[in-house]
């Protein structure tokens, strides 16, 4: 029901050292929306087991719903901060039509309820597990709230992104808002401009609700406090699944919902392969095929289901989801204990 994959250091480090939660210095949260429920129990047993009683910092990096999920490892009660977050988005319903200023405000209703009323502060002052938010600020025509232009800047975008990904520069630049005494560091081999925002009381609301804006569906956040002035969307235009290398001495574990990730959101229908280099120290957790073909529908939860299901019908549909993710929580538990590293295959 579960696959593990790791890269060539990775794979070697965990041979000669055992797979143990010391080992890991980073966590990879990636963008996919409701995809991330097949994760839910699996992120429970990690924050409520496996990394309970750490010490050693651990960054949390995310993009979008990646961002959402670090920013409740990183509250006092990650396993409740969690469960909020399932709940409120799965039974999170719309009027017919729902328009952009809509879906906005219901996405900071469910963050209003996620962070509670010292979630916030609690994420800035966390000693050990440090969340980052990828967010990506708009430039030129992806920047505008109208749809007709914003279209144009984004069909632009995905013919750039054919080309060649380093084209959407142009567009683009990555934000990524962290605790002030972070120490993160990445390395993006396709250049995009990295700018480094510390949160505050003020800033951390806007700055999650940015990282998942979604173009064309939600609106995005302009004027993030304490960052330069603009248009501030979804970090998964970027980073969807992530192709940068994390600069560090440890290992970086990333639960998802594929062992196929895409480097960017206008990679999600092509080809084209995230790097080797940049997952030589990651390893990556999924959800088998077979476990997939056993849930409702025989898929993963998605967007669409907002469209394709009646509110009750999708509703019961993810719950089951996240129930049957305890199976997924169950086959890894057992894996750590029994050591069957031999069960990893190489990335």
């Amino acid at each position: 029901m579960l696959e593990i994959y790791a890269g060539k250091t990775a794979l070697k480090t965990i041979k000669e050292q055992g797979f143990k939660q010391e080992l890991f210095t980073s966590f990879l949260g990636a963008s996919g929306g409701p995809k991330w429920f097949v994760l839910y129990c699996l992120d429970r047993y990690l924050f409520g087991e496996f990394f309970k009683d750490r010490t050693q910092t651990l960054n949390l990096i995310g993009s979008s719903a990646g961002s959402f999920r670090s920013s409740c490892f990183a509250q006092n009660d990650p396993l409740a901060a969690i469960e909020r977050l399932a709940t409120s988005y799965s039974e999170t319903t719309y009027s017919a039509n729902a328009d952009a200023a809509e879906i906005t405000g219901k996405a900071r209703e469910l963050l209003n309820g996620v962070f509670g009323s010292t979630g916030g502060q609690e994420i800035i002052d966390n000693p050990v597990f440090k969340a980052h938010f990828i967010v990506a600020k708009s430039k030129g025509l992806t920047a505008s709230e109208n749809k007709i232009i914003q279209g144009a800047g984004l069909l632009s975008s995905y013919l750039l992104n054919r080309i060649d990904r380093r084209l959407l520069k142009s567009q683009y630049e990555r934000f990524i808002y962290q605790p002030a005494n972070s120490s993160l560091n990445i390395n993006d081999s396709y250049g995009f401009k990295t700018t480094k925002i510390a949160f505050t009381p003020e800033n951390i609301k806007d700055a999650l609700l940015a990282s998942g804006s979604i173009p064309m569906v939600m609106e995005g956040i302009r004027n993030i406090q304490n960052s330069p002035k603009g248009m501030y969307r979804d970090g998964g235009i970027i980073d969807y699944h992530f192709d940068f290398n994390v600069k560090n001495e440890g290992l970086i574990l990333y639960p998802h919902f594929s062992s196929n990730p895409k480097a960017g959101w206008f990679d999600k229908n092509l080809t084209r392969k995230v790097s080797p280099e940049n997952y030589d120290k990651i390893v990556m957790i999924c959800p088998s095929q077979e476990f997939v073909n056993s849930l409702p529908y025989n898929k993963i939860p998605d967007r669409t289901d907002f469209t394709k299901m009646d509110s009750d019908t999708r509703i019961h549909y993810w719950k089951s989801v996240l129930a049957d993710t305890e199976k997924l929580a169950d086959v890894f538990s057992s894996f750590v204990d029994n050591q069957a590293v031999n069960d990893i295959k190489r990335f």
